[in-house]
């Protein structure tokens, strides 16, 4: 019996290693140099990428957090959301989309997604607006880009912020423009354990916004008007700050950074890994009773997080006998996602039914993400084909 293979692993180099041994010898764990780094390191890649500051757009700046979740929470709070306010969300996503607008006091809208990408849909946002909208949160579902133009479009035409929930689109690119430099308010990504690139748990909110980041930056730690990293290294008396906002505790470590400045320079060669795996997987499955994943739209770069097959009407088997198959045969795969319409708080709440949104609740019901990460042997991704090949042939 082979070992089991799982669904999602990282790629660590002896890079991060050393980079995680240097910072433990520094004395410096907390966030400080190489946090700052990590962030100038993002800014950098991101500004040199197109739609950045060539074409005279204000320069990309980063914030550092300690998750995704913390960011999109932040940036939130940053452009003004609060109780009775209305912030527009797709239903197909992980529950972190959703609960940051609660954390705020204002209401999450959901709305469908389309059926091809599973990213939000635009005319379904438009129809979703009320005088109390006050933002729109697009998902770049698996790492294909949403329908941005449509998005700022629409969010121009009626006085609306723009938050992007980029956990998943690390790099990924629209109409030949990086996500995170498009012209939205922010975008937040993620380095959890199980994104293109990792630093264990993390995020990094980005923006054109100097206020936007600066209040970011402050609440980022309790509300104090001065990183801790000026405060303890500064050679004059530095002791002293003030608390300006009843501000959170998300900032990222050091020892995460030190990961993620590695990861960070392997992000091309890790998507780059990923699309050849997704290229072989497309060809194996072609002829099977599957709807393979969208690929990019011209000009467009997809980051592949996820390689999300879905049944067919015409596969005899239901989702849950495919994954009982697959697990069968020693390989792990996940489902993205159990809608939110689907979720006990959020059905409640809200008073939502599945009958709202068929798109997702079909795509639910006959979806499995099988595993797709930058470490895969050769020898790993025939057994994934030759599993779903002989499940479904």
């Amino acid at each position: 019996m082979q070992p089991f293979l799982p669904f999602a692993l990282p790629e660590i180099g002896e890079e991060e290693i050393q980079e995680v041994a240097n910072c433990l010898r520094s004395g410096w764990l907390t966030t400080g140099p190489k946090t700052r780094q990590f962030e100038t390191d993002f800014e950098a890649m991101l500004n040199a990428a197109g739609g950045g500051v060539a074409q005279g757009n204000q320069p990309v700046q980063a914030i550092a957090v300690n998750s995704a979740t913390a960011g999109l929470h932040l940036a939130l709070e940053a452009i003004g959301i609060g109780p009775g306010d209305e912030v527009i969300v797709p239903t197909h996503t992980f529950t972190a989309t959703a609960e940051v607008v609660r954390y705020l006091g204002a209401d999450p809208v959901f709305v469908d997604v389309l059926p091809g990408s599973l990213n939000i849909n635009p005319a379904l946002v438009r129809a979703a607006i009320t005088s109390r909208t006050k933002a729109i949160m697009p998902v770049h579902f698996a790492g294909l880009a949403a329908d941005m133009a449509e998005i700022i479009a629409i969010a121009k035409q009626h006085g609306l912020k723009v938050v992007e929930d980029a956990a998943h689109a690390l790099p990924c690119t629209v109409n030949g423009i990086a996500v995170g430099n498009l012209q939205t308010d922010a975008a937040v990504f993620s380095f959890y354990a199980n994104k293109t690139i990792t630093t264990g748990e993390g995020g990094m909110v980005v923006s054109r916004n100097p206020e936007l980041i600066k209040r970011c930056k402050t609440m980022r730690l309790h509300g104090i008007n001065r990183d801790v990293f000026d405060r303890f290294t500064s050679k004059a008396p530095s002791w002293y700050y003030e608390v300006v906002a009843p501000g959170f505790k998300y900032n990222l470590t050091d020892l995460a950074s030190a990961i993620g400045i590695h990861q960070l320079k392997k992000a091309e060669l890790f998507r780059a890994k990923r699309q050849a795996i997704v290229d072989q997987y497309n060809a194996a499955f072609e002829n099977l009773p599957v709807i393979l994943p969208q690929g990019a739209v011209a000009d467009g770069l997809h980051s592949w997080h996820l390689y999300v097959l879905r049944l067919s009407d015409a596969c005899l088997l239901s989702r849950d006998q495919f994954v009982e198959a697959l697990y069968a045969q020693g390989i792990g795969c996940s489902v993205h996602y159990i809608p939110l319409h689907l979720q006990p708080y959020w059905q409640d709440t809200y008073k939502l039914s599945k009958n709202s949104f068929p798109v997702s609740q079909k795509a639910y019901e006959r979806m499995v993400s099988i595993p797709l990460y930058s470490k895969m042997t050769q020898a790993e991704v025939d057994r994934v084909v030759s599993a779903v090949q002989q499940t479904l042939a």
